[in-house]
């Protein structure tokens, strides 16, 4: 199920460089608390996905086994998107709507299994295959952004703790011109520029053998010539 919403905000923004909370990883700048929080401007739409209709219909699958199951403990109702491909170096669903320019993207993800990996992430302005994605890993110590363009290339990176295997947490990714910025459970990690794709669609998105459950998927975008 998707509701379609109105959302309010003001715009507010500073330029800073790439940085983590914790420390940046081969970064340098100002420490990214410093920044100002990027906002949509006001009259923005939202779209939210739900999941509780069991109904993927005009989702487009890039890569990955993608289902719609019921999970104890979704954070909205019971049925939650679930990402169970373990033999694909990326898994990548696109949902509907788009392409949008600028976008607050927001959703909670579930990492359940992988040895290699157990992660989970936000794609943006995804257009032809290429993309932007905001990841986090339980595996890892780390929240990274990256753009994919006939491979991953990493743009920033913060210093976590890892997020825990069959717990709940939340993603978040803003993106107004060439200004984003990430947040993981709350919390502003990383503020970067980078101008290379400039719109496009948004999905979510597992690596490797992780085992992954998404839901309340919440886009509140511009669309292209809107």
């Amino acid at each position: 199920m998707w509701r379609v919403k109105s959302a309010l905000s003001r715009i507010s923004g500073g330029i800073v460089l790439a940085a983590g909370l914790f420390g940046c990883e081969g970064g340098g700048g100002p420490p990214v608390e410093s920044a100002s929080e990027l906002k949509l401007a006001e009259g923005v739409p939202s779209t939210r996905f739900d999941f509780e209709s069991k109904d993927l219909g005009g989702w487009q699958t890039v890569d990955g086994r993608w289902a719609i199951e019921d999970m104890a403990g979704a954070p909205s109702g019971h049925a939650v998107l679930v990402q169970r491909a373990v033999d694909n170096t990326f898994n990548v669903i696109v949902a509907p709507g788009g392409p949008y320019t600028d976008v607050d993207v927001s959703v909670r993800f579930k990492p359940i299994s992988g040895a290699e990996d157990a992660s989970g992430g936000i794609v943006f302005r995804f257009a032809d295959g290429r993309y932007y994605v905001i990841r986090a890993n339980a595996l890892e110590g780390n929240f990274r952004l990256y753009y994919y363009d006939h491979g991953r290339h990493q743009l920033a990176s913060a210093r976590v703790g890892p997020p825990s295997l069959g717990e709940w947490h939340a993603l978040r990714v803003v993106a107004i011109d060439d200004h984003i910025q990430g947040y993981l459970d709350g919390k502003l990690l990383l503020d970067h520029r980078d101008r290379r794709f400039r719109s496009g669609a948004v999905g979510v998105w597992t690596k490797a053998d992780s085992i992954t459950a998404f839901d309340d998927l919440t886009i509140r975008g511009v669309s292209v010539g809107g």
